[in-house]
């Protein structure tokens, strides 16, 4: 058992490589295309967060991948079909997200997993072995989902276009709207990190020191003083600008000039939102690597099928982040060019609206109970803000593969590990 378990270990290993590769562009990609930072700098700040966000607080979607989707009552009495079920879903996803990262697609990890899932359980104990309705959820997810996020993002960038990009006094409008920037930025993801981050502290205070404040007290006052030292450090970085354009008016030739030192400040906002979307990805995605191999070490430890929450051991989470930063700093080159630079071409004001929308979206599904992609949400933010610029700048062949893709991702990985499944039966079971 010993010997399958490194096996196992291996293979979940394999798959947060490939999700690393493909999945972390969610993050880092627009922010790469929109020149905010160098794709080496990209690569190191994801690897950061994406494994700090996978180790602290990857349990709970690993928890739900390992006992939500497949019936694990069906599968009580015969847990050795379980566990090379889950071995076969490591194999098939692990091949499908290679495939589509060598080829630049961005697609669904989540999708995939779920998918192959559902194929070993179909072909395991039959069509009532798959939990339908989550199914059901997913595909109202893929519909939904970059839809709402290019109406946010286009929303978003209409606005910032229309008060600040196409106004003659830029610096002195962007200045003006820098402590609305700052708590809408600070706000949507604040929302996502700082009630995990904060819990410990909050805990500390209700339990420990005795004051009965409401749970989300302390992560609202994080949040405040964030956005007002934001506001202030962004305030200071434009006293420089402004010197600038009363140098250099905006009838001069100049204006080229002061439009990149916007641009500029726009960049570090949307690094900082690229900075988020890396750790709540991390957090969220790593589950769809090492759900298989928690499941499988819970079988190995109790002998039975896990049917509830499971505890999952802190070196299964760090071996999922350390895939994920291995997968993104040596494949993730591709599907970063593809959502950062082949969809249509990013500044950083417009990189940081569809990274906003991005998370903004991901944020309304999960108080909806809909499981959604990063994917799915963040070319639907980037396409939004094409439809604003113009329509003719987006590249609709780079959007007819990526569409493709989603639309096969859970047939294929269904259908690739129904057959390794049934292969593995003959021969193991």
């Amino acid at each position: 058992m010993l010997i399958t378990l490194v096996a196992v270990a291996l293979l979940a290993f394999y798959v947060a490589w490939n999700l690393g590769a493909n999945d972390v562009a969610n993050a880092m990609g627009t922010s790469v295309g929109s020149k905010a930072v160098t794709l080496k700098q990209a690569l190191i700040i994801a690897g950061v967060l994406e494994f700090t966000g996978a180790v602290l607080f990857g349990h709970e979607v690993t928890q739900t991948l390992a006992t939500k989707i497949a019936n694990p009552t069906l599968f009580a009495a015969t847990p050795q079909i379980f566990v090379v079920g889950m071995v076969t879903v490591l194999i098939s996803c692990g091949v499908w997200l290679q495939i589509a990262t060598s080829r630049g697609l961005p697609v669904s990890s989540s999708h995939a997993v779920v998918g192959a899932i559902a194929g070993f359980s179909w072909v395991a104990l039959g069509v009532n072995a798959i939990d339908w309705s989550s199914i059901g959820l997913i595909t109202i997810g893929w519909v939904l989902t970059p839809l709402i996020s290019g109406a946010i993002a286009a929303l978003f960038y209409s606005q910032i276009k229309y008060w600040i990009l196409d106004q003659p006094n830029q610096v002195v409008q962007l200045q003006e709207w820098i402590p609305w920037l700052s708590t809408i930025l600070l706000g949507v993801f604040g929302v996502i990190v700082l009630p995990s981050l904060t819990e410990p502290l909050t805990n500390f205070v209700i339990e420990q020191a005795g004051f009965p404040i409401p749970a989300y007290d302390i992560p609202l006052l994080t949040g405040a003083i964030a956005a007002v030292g934001l506001t202030i450090i962004s305030w200071r970085q434009l006293e420089d600008l402004g010197e600038v354009e009363e140098k250099f008016p905006p009838q001069t030739q100049e204006l080229p000039s002061i439009q990149n030192s916007v641009e500029r400040l726009f960049g570090r906002f949307q690094l900082l939102s690229a900075c988020f979307v890396a750790f709540a990805h991390g957090s969220n995605d790593v589950g769809n690597a090492i759900a298989p191999l928690a499941a499988i070490v819970y079988i190995n430890r109790t002998g039975s099928v896990p049917t509830d929450g499971i505890t999952i051991p802190i070196w299964i989470l760090i071996l999922g982040g350390a895939g994920i930063v291995g997968g993104l700093a040596v494949w993730g080159k591709k599907v970063i060019a593809t959502i950062g630079e082949n969809i249509i071409a990013l500044q950083p004001s417009s990189g940081f609206c569809a990274e906003l929308a991005t998370a903004t979206t991901i944020l309304i599904a999960s108080r909806l109970g809909l499981p959604v992609s990063t994917s799915h949400a963040l070319v639907g933010g980037v396409v939004g803000i094409g439809l604003v610029q113009n329509i003719k700048s987006i590249k609709f062949k780079t959007l007819q593969g990526i569409a493709a893709a989603w639309l096969i991702t859970i047939p294929v990985s269904a259908g690739l590990c129904a057959a390794i499944f049934s292969i593995a039966r003959i021969l193991f079971l």
